[in-house]
């Protein structure tokens, strides 16, 4: 270990430049992880808060099911009345609306029953009631936006009139801020034609889904023979946020960058250590004639390289913590402390495994012949 550390000394700025190679190659797969969570949390955040296990949609709709898929309210019915099950009905809208004040958004419109597992809870004003069908509550990113408590937010195109009664945590869909309405607002707002004075008796009673709490030993057969009953397709909550729109698309481009940052570090590592032993051959030659063992030189090797990866991942997970600290709320950027680790060991491992392809050169050194070739 002394020799692999004065060797590292002696060559420091050849070690420096292999290092900040791996520094950046370990922030850049840190920061794109950053962005995977982010966009992912920015695209179906809504739905992670759900406390359901199971989303039901409209049977026959393949994708996009919350846009598509419409649940009529025999359907709901049915759902509700299911032994062991929490039922209840779910409306997802992307529209726009304007503040009193003028401040101008885009948001999702979730339709809840007050009361309903689903309906969200607040952390400042009251919420969602029944008695008060006009009432929204917003998301903190149209806090951010400059929507407050107490302001009323006029629907675009539409001229429904809502009145923001209170604010919850984090929540899009879609990379759109959430706003949760009534199931009967959200029926104004979905089915509702521009310049129409529809009352809610008036719209067809559909919903996007049914959000459902299903026990925990419900088989595939219950499941399936639910659906068959109710003319739906149910999914776990997890399966469902691939209904959201861009999800999956995004999520296979960051992970396609993930993966090849993934092959680019062994072979990066991989082909320095290799140079570098060619380079050190005759001291690898002289170490096997003074006694040392294959052994004692793989530990050599091993050392080195452990130290140049692991310094330079640990580096790099610094500068990527840094850059989510520089964005802040900025972007769609996540990196909790267990996938910033996760990535990082990720990182260390595939390094070290490229460093491993230079070990069987190691091995197999000659001392006699190079000891004659370098005379």
């Amino acid at each position: 270990m002394l020799l692999a550390l004065l060797e590292l000394k002696a060559a420091r700025g050849r070690f420096l430049l292999m290092g900040s190679v791996v520094v950046l190659v370990a922030a850049l797969v840190g920061i794109v992880s950053g962005f995977t969570t982010g966009l992912g949390d920015d695209t179906v955040s809504a739905l992670r808060r759900l406390p359901a296990t199971h989303i039901a949609f409209a049977a026959g709709s393949d994708s996009d099911q919350f846009a598509r898929g419409l649940i009529d309210d025999r359907t709901a019915s049915g759902w509700s009345g299911e032994d062991h099950t929490e039922a209840t009905p779910l409306g997802v809208s992307l529209t726009r609306g304007t503040t009193g004040r003028g401040v101008e958004v885009d948001l999702a419109a979730f339709g809840v029953d007050p009361g309903a597992f689903a309906a969200p809870a607040t952390d400042t004003g009251t919420p969602l009631d029944g008695a008060a069908p006009n009432g929204v509550v917003v998301s903190r990113q149209l806090v951010n936006e400059g929507v407050r408590v107490g302001d009323t937010l006029t629907v675009d195109r539409l001229g429904i009139t809502l009145d923001v009664v209170g604010t919850t945590g984090r929540s899009s869909y879609g990379h759109v801020p959430v706003a949760y309405v009534t199931t009967d607002t959200w029926r104004r707002i979905r089915f509702t034609v521009p310049g129409a004075k529809d009352l809610p008796a008036d719209l067809p009673a559909q919903y996007s889904a049914m959000a459902l709490r299903l026990p925990a030993d419900t088989g595939t057969v219950e499941l399936a023979a639910a659906d068959h009953r109710h003319g739906t397709t149910t999914v776990p909550l997890e399966e469902a946020f691939a209904a959201a729109p861009g999800y999956d698309g995004e999520r296979l481009t960051m992970t396609s960058i993930q993966t090849f940052l993934f092959l680019i570090a062994p072979l990066v590592v991989g082909a320095f250590f290799a140079v570098w032993t060619v380079q050190r051959t005759p001291e690898l030659a002289l170490l096997r004639a003074m006694g040392a063992s294959r052994r004692r030189l793989l530990g050599h090797t091993l050392a080195q390289a452990a130290v140049v990866v692991v310094t330079g991942t640990a580096v790099g997970a610094a500068l990527a913590s840094a850059v989510g600290l520089l964005v802040g709320e900025q972007v769609p950027f996540s990196l909790p402390a267990s996938t910033l680790a996760t990535t990082m060991a990720a990182v260390a491992l595939v390094g070290l495994a490229g460093s491993a392809l230079t070990l069987r050169r190691v091995t197999t050194v000659d001392p006699m012949t190079m000891l004659g070739a370098a005379r």
